[in-house]
């Protein structure tokens, strides 16, 4: 018998009813549009946080890749598989020690960050500004060592006009594909020392959104567009020449983008705004920093036999996981680098002789920044120092202190500058530091501070400006009077040795490099330098992190005493004290927002 003969004979003895029927049903299941749902998670500005443990407070802590974990995991058993998407979108590289040991300490390991993505099973990511910030070096080793695409489509080669990184991915679900375009907020020259970031230019982001967005809908013709842009939502934003945060506006005017999860401004957004095609709109997500919320998108498409879109449906939907139970499948596997950390951060380097508290910083001389400013001019010979509380809330507690503490004394990864400033260009460079502090009128207002509000409360208490722009200065010896228009606050009567302080002299100033390259407009808006001028004024610069001389200094010296040089401080003092006290207590009372964190 043929193998025609076999095929056929079953089929013959069929009723032709039967066979009809077979038949209708083949050509309907054909011809049926079919219906994938799908959920795509974000997380963003993890910065280092990956266990439930701080190890800069060396307390346990909310949030976390561990938490994350979790989280992901049971979507999965949920969702299956097939049917999610895993995205982070950048500033993982710079925060808690744990990155800190893997980019500088240990650099023979994998990186921790790169085998997170694995383990996590991530699909792509999008490079952040902190992650630049690491240099060279730890950058492109992370971006080395993953197996996902990590994202940069405006981040440009400028020796071949191309992309540095992979502009963009395309993942796969379910017979779906989702175009996932990367994009990082191009202010990278106004904060970061180029050496840093050599032989690289950072492109608009609307202008780079529309020449891709064509590439990928003709070259991959996906059912989803997605944004992964380590950019916040505030276009009004300037950083110099640069929109910081221009996510939204890419999404309200360049055509083609389904959904838009952002980063970088460590602020949850939940939003749909209209599209540029009449009718369309995108849902653009922010979970906010350290991995205490997770973003969601849920997608719905309705597939046309030929595997067009007929229908689309998305919603997001931000989700705290900050106290979620670890995942002990992660914990596991990520011991070994959690104990090597610990054993990094437990090292004593010297003794406090005293507590040593940002929180004095907000509102006069205080010995926390007093001991930045003494490093900073001990270790460049400098006359004039300027610094910044850089963490909302620190504390060196009396007793030893270990290499964990000199993380809470110095947050980021800057280096260190030496710069000519002069006299004049020094007063108009206190006189923005202190407008971006202080309120407009403050006996007016009745607050010290600038606040977000008009009437801000412990649970509303958020700065107009962020703290790490309040610098002060060291060398000098001045006065800021809150009675005066601003631009006349500050008097400076001395240098610190009493001699004169002269307007027109040029003055050895050391600064660290986030400022020293225009970073908070300090240098332009204030000393009115633009920043061809600016890096004109660098003398010198130190080749490792401005936190890695700080501990060598307080390991050197053994003792570290909480003094307050008492070079400035605000006047009238008996109109101030009542304002400051208020202040105090809307800003770090046991009912602050800042306590909750």
């Amino acid at each position: 018998m043929s193998l025609y003969r076999k095929i056929m004979k079953p089929i013959s003895l069929l009723p032709l009813a039967a066979l009809l029927t077979l038949t209708a049903k083949t050509m309907t299941a054909q011809d049926t549009p079919r219906t994938v749902s799908l959920r795509i998670i974000e997380t963003t500005d993890v910065h280092g946080n990956f266990f439930p443990y701080n190890f800069i407070t060396r307390t346990p802590w909310s949030g976390s890749m561990s938490r994350a974990a979790q989280f992901i995991d049971s979507v999965r058993a949920e969702a299956g598989k097939e049917n999610v998407v895993l995205l982070d979108n950048g500033d993982i590289l710079q925060g808690q020690p744990t990155v800190y040991y893997y980019n500088f300490i240990d650099t023979v390991t994998p990186h921790i960050a790169s085998r997170i993505y694995d383990t996590l099973e991530y699909d792509a990511a999008t490079i952040g500004n902190h992650d630049v910030e690491t240099g060279h070096a730890v950058y492109d080793r992370w971006v080395r060592q993953t197996s996902i695409p990590v994202l940069g489509a405006n981040v440009i080669d400028t020796a071949t006009g191309e992309p540095y990184l992979k502009p963009y991915a395309i993942v796969e679900r379910n017979g779906v594909r989702i175009a996932v375009l990367g994009l990082l907020t191009p202010a990278i020259p106004a904060w970061l020392p180029e050496p840093i970031w050599s032989g690289l230019r950072f492109d608009d982001m609307e202008e780079t959104a529309r020449k891709w967005i064509p590439v990928i809908k003709e070259k991959d013709n996906p059912h989803l567009i997605v944004g992964l842009f380590h950019s916040g939502h505030d276009a009004s934003r300037r950083t110099g020449q640069w929109i910081e945060n221009a996510s939204c506006e890419v999404a309200r005017n360049v055509p083609g983008f389904d959904a838009v999860f952002m980063g970088h401004d460590h602020q949850q957004y939940n939003r749909i705004l209209a599209a540029p095609t009449p009718g369309d709109s995108v849902v653009v997500l922010n979970p906010a920093n350290n991995a205490n919320a997770i973003a969601e998108l849920d997608v719905t498409l309705t597939l046309a036999p030929d595997n067009s879109v007929l229908e689309k449906k998305l919603s997001g939907h931000i989700h705290d996981i900050s106290t979620l139970t670890p995942s002990e499948r992660f914990l596991a596997e990520f011991a070994a680098d959690r104990e090597a950390v610990n054993t990094f951060v437990d090292r004593v380097i010297g003794e406090a002789k005293g507590d040593f508290s940002s929180r004095d910083a907000y509102f006069g001389p205080s010995a926390f920044i007093d001991l930045i400013h003494k490093l900073q001019l001990d270790i460049t010979g400098a006359d004039i120092s300027f610094a910044a509380p850089l963490s909302a809330d620190a504390l060196i507690a009396e007793g030893p202190v270990r290499v964990s503490d000199m993380f809470n004394l110095y947050k980021y990864e800057n280096l260190l500058y030496t710069m000519e400033l002069t006299g004049e260009e020094i007063r108009n460079y206190l006189e923005e530091a202190y407008r971006v502090r202080l309120a407009d009128n403050p006996i007016l207002q009745g607050h010290l501070l600038r606040f977000e509000s008009d009437k801000p409360t412990p649970r509303n208490n958020r700065l107009k400006n962020p703290a790490y722009n309040f610098d002060s200065a060291a060398g000098i010896n001045y006065t800021v009077d809150i009675t005066r228009p601003i631009g006349e606050r500050v008097t400076i009567t001395s240098m610190a040795d009493g001699s004169e302080f002269k307007p027109d002299k040029t003055y050895k100033v050391a600064v660290n490099s986030y400022r020293g390259n225009g970073g908070g407009d300090l240098m332009t808006k204030g000393a009115g330098l633009d920043r061809e001028e600016i890096k004109k004024r660098i003398i010198t610069s130190t080749d490792l992190d401005l936190r890695y001389y700080m501990m060598k200094e307080v390991e050197q010296s053994g003792v570290i005493v909480p003094e307050v040089i008492g070079n400035w401080k605000f006047v009238p003092e008996d109109l101030v004290a009542p304002l400051a006290e208020k202040d105090r207590a809307i800003l770090f009372s046991p009912q602050s927002s800042r306590n909750q964190k």
